[in-house]
């Protein structure tokens, strides 16, 4: 069965989604207001907040500078060439980022894969906990961000990617 909470969060209240088996949760979803392709609440889903202690633990961690990997168990989705980038992504570390290109040369994929690999990267359902902000273009450019490139500097700047602007 599908359970849902909302967590807020520094980048807005955070739709969390995940499959609930006999009280064992997988998170299937993390989102952002305005997100590209975010889920809707469904009104067969149970609004069951305790079942996301946990994770909405690790994200006010990971929001106070306490936690910089998540342990959280994802329910598996997408195609087999998007499960492969969204593995790569989870293996980018905090406080570092990597490019289209690099991530494209570490999957052994051709130039002419890229453009895949960015649609597999924006297609990731679990903003946030799986890295894909971490992911630039190759001349420092903040390419597209499902949940809006402000939030993506916001993360960079929070993980110390980018400094913060004296604007």
């Amino acid at each position: 069965m599908s359970a849902c909470t909302t967590v807020t969060s520094p980048l807005g209240d955070l739709l969390l989604v995940g499959e609930n088996a006999h009280g064992r949760l997988t998170l299937t979803s993390l989102s952002m207001p305005g997100q590209k392709n975010a889920p809707a609440v469904q009104e067969d889903w149970d609004r069951a907040p305790q079942l996301f202690a946990d994770v909405a633990g690790q994200l006010r961690a990971y929001f106070a500078g306490e936690l910089t990997e998540f342990d959280i168990e994802f329910t598996p989705g997408g195609t087999d060439f998007q499960q492969r980038v969204w593995r790569a992504l989870e293996e980018i570390p905090y406080g570092t980022s990597t490019t289209y290109g690099r991530l494209a040369e570490k999957l052994g994929l051709p130039r002419e894969r890229v453009q895949a690999l960015g649609a597999a990267v924006g297609a990731n359902p679990l903003m946030l906990v799986r890295p894909c902000h971490r992911v630039i273009g190759a001349d420092g450019s903040l390419r597209g961000y499902a949940g809006g490139v402000e939030r993506k500097v916001r993360l960079l700047t929070h993980e110390g990617i980018l400094q913060p602007s004296l604007i």
